[in-house]
């Protein structure tokens, strides 16, 4: 059974930097595309970023292009997003996931697994 830990969120002041992680157990996931999404308080979840499985495609939301950055380490079975400038419209819990099906580019936001998620706040 696939299990996700994120880490690394807390309270920051607005054009601060985090640095969030993601551990993955329980499948191979040098083979898996992974992203992060996040959710704030009565809004719907959104896609924040992802990368394929070797680390050569990223995609990124719009909202946080040129300000965050997704990375991983396939030896670790770790995700990783370097946000920065951050902004308070970013506070939300950020989750990790990872795709349903190996070797893809492009993250479903149908299939897969989910972190617990990590609260982010950012303070004016």
């Amino acid at each position: 059974q696939v299990h996700l830990v994120e880490s690394g969120g807390g309270l920051v002041q607005a054009g601060g930097s985090l640095r969030l992680s993601c551990e993955v157990s329980g499948r191979t996931f040098s083979r898996y595309v992974m992203g992060w999404f996040r959710q704030a308080p009565g809004k719907e979840r959104e896609f924040v970023a992802s990368l394929n499985w070797n680390g050569r495609v990223a995609r990124y939301a719009d909202s946080v292009r040129g300000r965050f950055t997704i990375s991983r380490d396939n030896a670790a079975n770790m995700l990783y997003l370097q946000m920065g400038s951050l902004k308070p419209e970013d506070s939300a819990v950020y989750y990790c996931k990872i795709d349903g099906q190996p070797w893809g580019i492009y993250i479903s936001e149908t299939r897969g697994d989910w972190g617990q998620g990590t609260q982010v706040t950012v303070s004016a």
